[in-house]
């Protein structure tokens, strides 16, 4: 009681002109109810006696006291009435009932025992209150036609730079778009209408706009002459996104969302929503991983962590999810000084002095370097990233691939097992299942060396899954720097298919994985369908507000050397073990022996010294084909790709979206 005394006292000494003139006008509402109600019930001035007159004033006085009290203590005042909602409404009846309440009692049991002439009439009450909150609400509802009516103009002026778009979806979410759109006068857009597939709404009015049916989307696009179009629908399926991307691109309007920022860590009910363009992570068309973030925290805790390749696209991104679950040390390895530069000063404008970060530059290829690292160190667990990764580029310097990947794996799994880390998780990708090229051949003999180590007290893993979207060298760089440029974009074959996944999914897979290892196991990721190339380059075209064929050409320049038109299916269920994670599974894969990994790696050194003075080595391709059995020569599988189940998949697939655009 004490400090609601204290905060009215606050108000009235430090009130604002604002809050003044509200308070002013609520009591002339009040006094003009009270006397009208008095002069009209029957009870003249003239004719009342004054003591009964009196009585009336003390009792309208009490009544006006009660109402301004809970007024206050439910802090009316603080409301901006031109932005207020319903709930601010509902509040000032709410205060005003329950004062007349209170202002009853309070005449009732408090004062008439001691002043016998002196009640508030129940009647009496309840009028005035109701007339009282009447009026001023009537008042605040003219003040805020007024507001809107002055700033008429102005508004009319700004719509008409703004950019009109149409609201897809009718709901509660595409509503609260709408009015934020509307108020806000920074917004670039103008909302016009509504598109719905709820036919029971059709033809009605939401938020002020009047909603259409999605059959009759082609006319109302034509009759705003819409350019834009934003998708407010909550917890909307990748499958409905696909399809209505699919619907608007075709008619020619840019299409953006109304959601959080791509990968904001928050829950649905904290999240902020914002109107933003199609990330290339949407284009995906998938729902991202469930991955259980809780068990990485717990399991990376407290611990030495060290990440090889640490500047690239995915070492970069496993840093900052280490950097997440408090660990003791993190360690960033990588020969390019640039990259780990750029991730450590990110991670020290994040987290400061918090995070125990070093970073050392080195080569995998440098067993002294790698010694001294881990012998000053002493990791627990060493995420290893580090490696050449380009097809084309490995294909003319096969050597450098076996020296960096597959000697570089050996050199640093050799120094995790001297030095007692406790697990070494390589990283693999769909190109060593049956591979076609030396990089992918190159990252199967990694495998093989990492799972021959079943023995050892380090405990050995793998993680092998597809395209990473945006990594370093990837087609998605490759395309926006083309199309910028004017174009065409390059394809190497319209039919090429391949997995894709976004680098936090393939950072939380791996360091699930980390969790998880025990000895030799080779995870594999379910990825869901493959994307066709050709399919991605249209949708990037159309999301940077171009014409696929009319702005921006799409060429075929042919396959490179060492390229398949698919990616093996990594799902095969027979092969496979489930996890605890649905979309994360263990290849049955039987390991070679250390021994056998020895012969093997014997076999290619000899062939990368062999040809130390050869630009394009055949002699490191002939071994290749001897010590990875799978390796398979890309035009066997190009010739019958048509026929394999991957292709036919992604047809189907196809056919389906175009039945039902």
């Amino acid at each position: 009681m004490l400090k609601l005394i204290k905060t009215i006292s606050n108000f009235l000494f430090r009130v604002k002109p604002r809050r003044a003139i509200l308070l002013l006008i609520d009591i002339f509402c009040f006094i003009t109810v009270n006397a009208a109600y008095y002069f009209l019930s029957g009870t003249a001035a003239f004719s009342t006696p004054v003591n009964n007159a009196l009585f009336y004033l003390s009792n309208s006085a009490l009544l006006l006291c009660s109402m301004l009290f809970f007024r206050f203590v439910f802090r009316i005042y603080n409301n901006i009435w031109r932005y207020t909602n319903t709930a601010a409404y509902a509040k000032l009846i709410t205060a005003d009932i329950i004062g007349g309440i209170v202002a009853i009692l309070i005449s009732r049991f408090v004062i008439l025992p001691f002043v016998p002439a002196f009640y508030l009439g129940i009647w009496l009450s309840i009028t005035v209150i109701s007339l009282t909150t009447l009026l001023t609400l009537f008042l605040r509802c003219i003040y805020r036609l007024l507001y809107k009516q002055l700033n008429l103009v102005e508004e009319q002026k700004s719509i008409k730079q703004k950019t009109p778009i149409a609201i897809i979806g009718a709901g509660q979410l595409g509503a609260h778009l709408a009015n934020e759109l509307r108020n806000s006068p920074n917004s670039q857009y103008n909302p016009v209408c509504f598109l719905d597939i709820d036919k029971s709404k059709s033809g009605k009015r939401i938020a002020g706009l009047p909603v259409y049916s999605a059959k009759d989307t082609k006319r109302t696009v034509e009759k705003y002459k819409l350019s834009e179009v934003v998708v407010a629908i909550a917890r909307i399926s990748s499958e409905k996104t696909e399809e209505l991307w699919n619907k608007y691109t075709s008619l020619g309007c840019k299409v953006k969302i109304y959601d959080s920022p791509f990968h904001e860590d928050s829950d649905d009910a904290n999240r902020k929503r914002v109107v933003r363009d199609f990330a290339i992570e949407d284009l995906l068309f998938r729902n991202p991983l469930d991955i259980n973030k809780q068990a990485e925290f717990d399991y990376y805790k407290d611990k030495t962590i060290l990440v090889t390749g640490g500047g690239g696209s995915i070492g970069s991104e496993i840093c900052r999810q280490v950097a997440k679950c408090n660990p003791k040390k993190l360690i960033i390895f990588d020969i390019y000084e640039n990259n780990a530069y750029d991730i450590q000063q990110e991670l020290i404008r994040k987290y400061g002095s918090a995070l125990d970060l070093d970073v050392e530059i080195g080569s995998v290829r440098d067993v002294e370097r790698l010694e001294c690292i881990f012998e000053n160190h002493k990791p627990d667990i060493v995420f290893h990233a580090a490696a050449h990764k380009h097809v084309p580029l490995m294909e003319r310097s096969s050597s450098e691939a076996i020296k960096n990947n597959v000697i570089g794996t050996y050199n640093t799994a050799n120094m995790a097992e001297k030095c007692g880390v406790q697990k070494f998780i390589l990283i693999s990708t769909d190109k060593a299942v049956n591979p076609t090229n030396i990089m992918g051949a190159s990252k199967r003999l990694c495998e093989m060396v990492v799972q021959c180590r079943n023995d050892s007290n380090t405990k050995f893993a793998a993680v092998r899954f597809g395209n990473v979207l945006g990594s370093n060298g990837s087609v998605i760089p490759l395309f926006k720097r083309q199309i910028a440029a004017g174009g065409p974009i390059t394809i190497t074959d319209k039919r090429i298919i391949r997995y894709f996944m976004t680098i936090p999914e393939a950072s939380q897979l791996v360091m699930l994985a980390g969790a998880k290892a025990k000895k030799g196991e080779l995870f594999v990721l379910d990825m869901g369908q493959p994307v066709r190339i050709y399919d991605l380059a249209t949708n990037m075209i159309r999301l940077m507000g171009y014409t696929p064929g009319k702005d921006i050409e799409i060429k075929e320049i042919g396959l490179r050397p060492g390229e398949k038109l698919y990616e093996e299916l990594l799902m095969k269920n027979e092969t496979l073990i489930e996890t605890d994670n649905k979309m994360i599974f263990i290849e049955k894969d039987t390991p070679y022996t250390r021994a056998e990994v020895d012969d093997k790696l014997k076999i290619l050194l000899n062939a990368v010294n062999s040809s130390a003075h050869e630009i394009n080595s055949d002699a490191v391709k002939i071994a290749i084909k001897e010590t990875v059995p799978t390796f398979v020569e890309p035009e066997t599988i190009n010739k019958d790709a048509d026929k394999s189940k991957e292709m036919k998949n992604t047809l189907i697939q196809e056919t389906s979206n175009n039945i039902q655009a």
